[in-house]
C-alpha cells in the first residue's frame, strides 16, 4: 500500500472527535483528508465511554451543538448503512432541594430560548415515567424526549465511514513521531508504523505534508501538541462506572441524572450502567498518556461507594443485583471543564481536545464547528466560551492545569450559582495594588488568572456625611437623591437585594459605589485589561483593514471599534488609540487578549501583548477633574476621545478620556512599577471629595444604565454591529474585513445604544465616533438589541432568561441587572426590529413571568452631557 506523502489536512486521533473533524471537512469539499491512529479506532477515550446524550447544556452553543449531534447520529445509519448506535430514549434530570429546583426552573427557561423540547414534571410524574426509582425525595424533575446515549465504538464506526465514503484516508497503527513547524507555521507530520505494540516488524516512518493538522488525540492531546512546542491544558482524570447483571429493566428506560447526589443510570444490555463524579478524584500521571491501547486501571470500588450508595437509593432494585463490571479509564479534563477547540499559537495546528466526560454528546457539533472554522475562518456558532485562546500563558503550569481540573471535575454536579467564584489555584495574577484592595475588604472574582474586585466591603454602609452632595440635591447619609431613583431610602441595604439567584451573592456596597461614583467620584483598578501594541509600517494599514472603524485619526485620538469577521459578525469589540503615526495601542476584555492578537495577527498584523507592563485605573465621576487637578499640574482640559501625556503625582500616565460607566473621567495608564504609587496617589487625593474605590460588579450596573455592551453576552460573533445598535461605529467609506456582509445587513431608521464612547473595559462597550447616517446599502436587520425596564424591580435577570411576546417564545436575555443610579431593573434582548418603545414583553426569571416594557436607550443622561463636557 503506497502512504500518502501529503494531504490537505492530517487528523491525529482516531476517537469520535477526530473521525467527526475527518468527515465534517470532508463534507465541506476537504476531500484529501488524511486521519492516523496509533492503535485501531476508538482505542484511546472513545472506547469506555458511558455513552450519555444529554442536550441540555449551561451555554447556547454547547447546547446547539449537542442538539446538532443528537439530528446528526440518527442520519449516519442512513448515510453510511451503519447502525451509530443511538438510543433516543430521552433522560430524566432529578431536582430533590429547592436549589435544585430553581435550576431546573432556569434550565427550563432556558431551554425555551433554545427551542429545545422540555417539560418539568413533578417528582410523582418522574415516578410514573420510570417506576423502578424511588421519587419520594424527588421535588421536580426535567423530561427531555430528545436525549439518549450511543455506543462509542459504534458511532466512531459510523462517522469513519462517512467521512471513507467522502474520500478521507484513514491509516490505524500509525504514530505520530514529530510536527514540523516552519516559520511559526505548520508544514508537516512524521509519522511511523510498525515495530511497537507488540509488532515485530520493521518501523516505516515518513512524513506528510500537511498546511492543516487537527490534534483530536484525547487524553494524549498534550504530549501530541508539545511536539511543536505548543501547549493544550489537557489533565487526564481517572472516571469510573459500573455495570450491573440483567435484571427487569426494559431497554427504553430513559437515561437518568440525579445532580444532586453526583450520579447517574442508563440501561446497559438489561442491567443498570451506573456513573458518578467523586469528589477525590485522581489525576493519571503517565509520560506517554494512551501508549497501549483500551487503557483501563484496577477498580477502586472504595471511592465509587458514594455514587453507587446513591444509586441504591434511587434504584433500590440495584440492591438486589451483582455488578458485573468495573470500568475505570482516563477522561481529558480541562481547567474550567469546558472543551479545547481552535487553532494554536502555531498557524494552521489546530487541536479539538478536553471533552470532559460528555465528547460523545457534542462530537457531532465538534466536527461541524471545526470544519467550519478550519475551512471558512469562523464557526456559524459562538464558541469562545471553548476557544484554546481563552487561556493565558499561564496555562502553560501543569500544576496550575492540574488543580483547576480536579476542581472541575469534583464540582462538576455542583450548582453554579452566577457570581460565584472558584477558589482553586488563587491568587494568581495580581495588580500592583492588591495590597491595598486586601486591606479595603475587597470582594475578589478571578478573570485570566487575574485578582478583580468585585466589590469593596469597606463600602456596605453608606457614606458619612462628610461626602458631598450635587449642588441643588440635598444629601442623604452622604449620598445624594436623584430624581430618576426609586425613591427607596439606604438602611443597611438589605431592602435592595434581589429576588432569586440574583440575591446570592450581592452586597449592598455595590450600591454604594454606583452612587459615589454618580455624585463624587470611583477608583476603578482595570489593570487586567488586555493592551495590544502594533507598531511600525503596515500597522496603520492592516488596522484599517481589520477594524470596522476609522483609524486614520490624528495621533493621540481613541476610536472605539469593532473586528469582525466575514459574515459581518463581531469577533472583538475594543478602543484604538494611536499613540504615534506608527503605533497604536489596543485595549480589550481580560479574557480576549490572546484570542484577539490571534485574531489580528491572522489578518498579517504583528502584535505585542504589552498587559504585564501597564497598570490601569480609571477615575470616573463628576469631582474626578477635581481630584486629578489637585496631583497633576497639567491641562487636563483635553477632549473626549483624546489621550495625552500628564503627570499625576511623580508618577508619569496616559490618561485616555473614555468612560465606561457613563460619568466624566479617565482611564489611566502607567508602567506597572508605579502602579501602586499611583494608586496611594490618586486615593490620597480623592478620599477628601467623597471619592470611593470601586469594583466591577458597580460597572456593570452602570454599563447596563447606559446601554453599554458586552463582548460574548450581548454581542459576539453571530451579530453584526446594526443588529447590536453600533452602527456608528462602522466606518463606511473604507474597506474592511466583514464590509461585504454589512451591505445585506444596514441600520434602519435609528441606531439604538449609547451614542458616546465608552472604554474598553472587560467587555464590549457602545459607542463610535462616526455617525451612522447613510449606512451600508442593503436590507435593514431582522432583529436589533433592545433595552428592557422590569416592572418588579426586585426581579433582576442574569443572563439566559425566556423572553416571551404575546404568550410566544421571541428572544432570552444576552445580559441583565439591577441599574441603582435609575433604580430599574434592567435586561438587554434581540428582538424584532420593528419593536418599539413602549411595546410589553414578559421575561421568566427563574419559572417568575414578569412584565417588561421595550425603553429607549440610554436609561441614564440620554444626551450624554455628563461625559461630554467637564463638571461645572
Amino acid at each position: 500500500m503506497k502512504l500518502p506523502s501529503s494531504a490537505r489536512a492530517v487528523v491525529i486521533g482516531g476517537g469520535v472527535a477526530g473521525c467527526s473533524v475527518a468527515y465534517h471537512l470532508a463534507r465541506l469539499g476537504w476531500t484529501e483528508v488524511l486521519l492516523v491512529e496509533r492503535h485501531e479506532l476508538t482505542e484511546g477515550t472513545t472506547w469506555h465511554s458511558a455513552g450519555f446524550v444529554g442536550q441540555l447544556r449551561s451555554t447556547v452553543t454547547q447546547t446547539k451543538m449537542i442538539m446538532y449531534s443528537a439530528g446528526l447520529y440518527p442520519e449516519l445509519a442512513e448515510l453510511t448503512g451503519l447502525d451509530p448506535g443511538w438510543h433516543g430514549v430521552g433522560g430524566l434530570r432529578l431536582a430533590t432541594t429547592p436549589e435544585r429546583v430553581q435550576e431546573s426552573l432556569r434550565l427550563a427557561g432556558a431551554a425555551e430560548t433554545y427551542g429545545l423540547d422540555l417539560e418539568m414534571l413533578s417528582g410523582a410524574e418522574a415516578g410514573r415515567r420510570l417506576p423502578l426509582l424511588n421519587v419520594e425525595d424527588v421535588r421536580a424533575a426535567l423530561w427531555l424526549p430528545g436525549d439518549g446515549w450511543l455506543d462509542p465504538a459504534l458511532l466512531a464506526r459510523a462517522l469513519a465511514a462517512g467521512a471513507q465514503k467522502l474520500g478521507v484516508r484513514i491509516l490505524t497503527g500509525t504514530r505520530v513521531t514529530g510536527l514540523d513547524v516552519v516559520g511559526g507555521a505548520i508544514t508537516g507530520v512524521r509519522l511511523a508504523r510498525g515495530g511497537g505494540d507488540g509488532d515485530a516488524g520493521e518501523t516505516e516512518e515518513w512524513s506528510v505534508q500537511a498546511e492543516t493538522v487537527v490534534i483530536a488525540a484525547g487524553a494524549a492531546s498534550g504530549r501530541v501538541g508539545r511536539l511543536a512546542g505548543v501547549d493544550v491544558p489537557v489533565v487526564p482524570i481517572k472516571h469510573q462506572y459500573v455495570v450491573t447483571e440483567p435484571f427487569e429493566v426494559s431497554s427504553f428506560m430513559p437515561t437518568v441524572r440525579d445532580p444532586d447526589n453526583i450520579v447517574y443510570f442508563r440501561e446497559e444490555d438489561g442491567g443498570i450502567l451506573v456513573g458518578g463524579y467523586i469528589r477525590d478524584p485522581e489525576i493519571w500521571d503517565a509520560r506517554e498518556p494512551l501508549e497501549e491501547p483500551r487503557t483501563l486501571f484496577s477498580p477502586n470500588m472504595p471511592k465509587f461507594q458514594e455514587s453507587w450508595d446513591s444509586a441504591v437509593r434511587r434504584v433500590p432494585g440495584l440492591a438486589r443485583t451483582e455488578i458485573v463490571k468495573v470500568v475505570h479509564g482516563p477522561e481529558a479534563f480541562t481547567p474550567d471543564g469546558e472543551f479545547l477547540l481552535g487553532e494554536t499559537p502555531v498557524r494552521g495546528l489546530w487541536a479539538a481536545a478536553g471533552f470532559c466526560v460528555h465528547g460523545l454528546a457534542a462530537a457531532g457539533g465538534v466536527g461541524k464547528v471545526m470544519a467550519e472554522w478550519i475551512v471558512d475562518g469562523s464557526p456559524e456558532y459562538d464558541v469562545f466560551a471553548m476557544d484554546l485562546r481563552r487561556f493565558s500563558g499561564h496555562a502553560r503550569s501543569a500544576s496550575w492545569a492540574r488543580a483547576r481540573a480536579l476542581d472541575a471535575y469534583s464540582t462538576y454536579y455542583d450548582i453554579v450559582y452566577p457570581g460565584e467564584e472558584r477558589t482553586a489555584a488563587r491568587p494568581l495574577r495580581r495588580s500592583p495594588a492588591w495590597v491595598r484592595h486586601v486591606e479595603l475588604g475587597a470582594a475578589f472574582g478571578e478573570k485570566s488568572g487575574w485578582e478583580r474586585v468585585n466589590w469593596f466591603e469597606s463600602n456596605a454602609r453608606p457614606a458619612g456625611s462628610g461626602a458631598p452632595a450635587r449642588e441643588g440635591v440635598p444629601a442623604r447619609d452622604g449620598v445624594s437623591t436623584w430624581e430618576g431613583g426609586d425613591g427607596r431610602e439606604d438602611g443597611d441595604g438589605s431592602e435592595y437585594r434581589p429576588e432569586g439567584w440574583a440575591g446570592r451573592v450581592w452586597s449592598p456596597a455595590v450600591r454604594q459605589e454606583c452612587l459615589a461614583t454618580r455624585d463624587a467620584a470611583g477608583l476603578f483598578d482595570q489593570s487586567s485589561f488586555s493592551k495590544l501594541e502594533v507598531a511600525g509600517p503596515g500597522a496603520l494599514e492592516g488596522l484599517q483593514r481589520a477594524c470596522a472603524g476609522r483609524i486614520d485619526r490624528p495621533v493621540g485620538s481613541v476610536v472605539y471599534t469593532q473586528l469582525l469577521n466575514a459574515r459581518g459578525g463581531i469577533e472583538a469589540d475594543l478602543t484604538v488609540t494611536r499613540l504615534a503615526e506608527d503605533r497604536f495601542r489596543l485595549v480589550t476584555g481580560t479574557a480576549f487578549g490572546v484570542h484577539d492578537a490571534a485574531w489580528l495577527r491572522g489578518q498579517g498584523l504583528d502584535v505585542r501583548d504589552v498587559t504585564s507592563a501597564h497598570a490601569c485605573y480609571c477615575l470616573w465621576g463628576p469631582r474626578a477633574l477635581d481630584i486629578l487637578g489637585s496631583v497633576c499640574p497639567d491641562d487636563l482640559t483635553f477632549g473626549y476621545l483624546r489621550a495625552r501625556e500628564i503627570s499625576v503625582g511623580n508618577v508619569p500616565v496616559l490618561a485616555q478620556r473614555v468612560t465606561f460607566v457613563g460619568e466624566f473621567g479617565w482611564e489611566l495608564y502607567c508602567p506597572a512599577e508605579y502602579g501602586l504609587t499611583l494608586w496611594d496617589t490618586l486615593m490620597e487625593a480623592g478620599t477628601p471629595f467623597g471619592m470611593r474605590p470601586a469594583g466591577y460588579r458597580a460597572i456593570d450596573s452602570m454599563r447596563l444604565e447606559k446601554g453599554y455592551r458586552v463582548w460574548g453576552l450581548d454581542i459576539t460573533p453571530e451579530t453584526t454591529p446594526y443588529e447590536a445598535g453600533l452602527g456608528f461605529a462602522v466606518a463606511r467609506d473604507k474597506d474592511f474585513l466583514g464590509r461585504a456582509a454589512l451591505e445585506g445587513d444596514r441600520r434602519g431608521p435609528s441606531d439604538t445604544g449609547a451614542t458616546d464612547v465608552p472604554g474598553a473595559a472587560d467587555t464590549g462597550d457602545t459607542a463610535g465616533t462616526a455617525s451612522a447616517s447613510g449606512a451600508l446599502a442593503g436590507a435593514a436587520p431582522a432583529r436589533r438589541l433592545f433595552c428592557l425596564v422590569l416592572d418588579d424591580p426586585r426581579q433582576v435577570c442574569l443572563g439566559g432568561e425566556p423572553v416571551r411576546s404575546g404568550g410566544l417564545p421571541v428572544s432570552r436575555v444576552t445580559s441583565g441587572g439591577y441599574g441603582h443610579r435609575v433604580g430599574r431593573s434592567i435586561a438587554y434582548a434581540y428582538l424584532p426590529a420593528s419593536t418599539a418603545p413602549g411595546d410589553k414583553v414578559e421575561v421568566g426569571v427563574t419559572g417568575v413571568w414578569t412584565g417588561a416594557a421595550v425603553v429607549a436607550e440610554p436609561l441614564y443622561d440620554p444626551s450624554s452631557e455628563r461625559i461630554r463636557h467637564l463638571p461645572s
